[in-house]
């Protein structure tokens, strides 16, 4: 996937929004949560629950997967678009990251 196909699948989920908390740097938020962090031609995830299960991804591919800058110890990884992980697998990140920050959210800003 291109960065700009991660981007629109990333806004095309139910109540996302684009924004741009950081100069620069634009975010995917679902109910004023961030999902995605989409700046720098990647992509940033969370990838599980906590740093280990986010490192499993990281031993998969140790060159086009790292820990997120200070948020990596949460669980979120930072994706390079290299071709490394095939299409449906980012897919299926992008929807694990919405689905943990959507159950985390009040139920009156779940998307509908």
């Amino acid at each position: 996937m291109t960065h700009d196909e991660v981007v629109a699948y990333c806004l095309a989920k139910p109540g996302a929004v684009p924004d741009e908390p950081w100069e620069g740097d634009t975010v995917a938020k679902v109910g004023g949560k961030i999902f995605a962090f989409l700046g720098s031609g990647g992509l940033g995830v969370k990838c599980g629950r906590d740093a280990d299960e986010a490192a499993e991804l990281r031993h998969r591919f140790p060159g086009s997967v790292s820990k997120s800058a200070y948020i990596g110890q949460h669980g979120w990884n930072r994706i390079e678009l290299d071709g490394a992980i095939d299409d449906d697998e980012l897919r299926e990140l992008v929807d694990a990251s919405y689905d943990a920050i959507v159950a985390k959210l009040p139920k009156r800003l779940r998307p509908t």
